[in-house]
């Protein structure tokens, strides 16, 4: 039941991008420069949470645009409408839906749904991850040298120390492709069906995180904070990869190794 309303919700949501996608809406700007939030993510939101509501109205919901709601249930839907908001404002198709349920405080399924490339990840905790129904697994990569990255950059940050500017120069002087896609959650899946072979950023929050990170470790990948340690959807530092270069980039990222 769960699993069939994941799949409804999101493609509730996905309805909504569709609708407002290269046409006029209203756009504004939360903290940050360029930290949009348009009338198509409040849209996409409403429609996901009444499907969700609709199923199970004692589920607590945390939304990026909404917040969180309290319910008497342990369950919590962690939801962001439309991840990669300027990539749907400038009418750019990488941008998703991304769902994650989470049960007595453990991420135990994920959707994440790109409506423009007809891309649906799914994974459910101990059962592996899928795109469109079909296995999915990570690369085999094992030198970080030879990887192709994503990562992505905050809206506020900037001048944090070893920040992303820094790390991003550590990979691109020696070669290294790292790409900027615009959305987390994508960037995330990619690194699931192995076509990244490593993911990092400083500055997510649950929403941005949540699906993609179940549905990496999912596909047999590795998903920590920037120093190795166990990773939080609550926390903001992120390092996904096919596991076969994560201890290699943790080096990298804290400048006790050079490529």
């Amino acid at each position: 039941m769960l699993k069939s309303v994941l799949k409804e919700a999101a493609g509730a949501g996905a309805r909504e991008i569709l609708r407002f996608f290269n046409k006029s809406f209203k756009v504004s700007n939360k903290e940050g420069v360029n930290n949009l939030v348009t009338e198509a993510d409040h849209a996409a939101e409403k429609a996901i949470i009444e499907v969700i509501h609709r199923h199970y109205p004692d589920h607590q919901v945390l939304g990026e645009e909404s917040g969180a709601s309290t319910g008497s249930s342990s369950v919590k839907w962690i939801v962001d409408p439309i991840d990669g908001t300027v990539n749907f404002a400038h009418g750019i198709p990488l941008n998703c839906v991304s769902i994650a349920i989470e049960e007595d405080g453990v991420i135990t399924m994920a959707a994440v749904l790109n409506p423009h490339l007809n891309e649906y990840f799914f994974a459910e905790k101990g059962k592996g991850a899928f795109l469109n129904d079909q296995p999915i697994q990570v690369s085999s990569e094992a030198n970080a040298i030879n990887a192709c990255l994503v990562t992505g950059f905050p809206y506020t940050y900037i001048n944090m120390p070893n920040g992303p500017l820094e790390i991003f120069e550590r990979f691109v002087r020696k070669g290294v492709p790292v790409r900027r896609l615009g959305s987390a959650a994508i960037d995330l899946c990619w690194v699931a069906c192995g076509r990244f072979d490593g993911f990092y950023e400083h500055k997510l929050e649950p929403w941005d995180s949540a699906a993609g990170y179940l549905i990496v470790e999912e596909a047999g990948g590795k998903v920590t904070d920037h120093e190795g340690q166990p990773f939080s959807v609550y926390q903001h530092k992120v390092l996904a990869t096919n596991g076969k270069i994560h201890d290699e980039m943790v080096e990298v990222i804290n400048n006790r190794k050079e490529l």
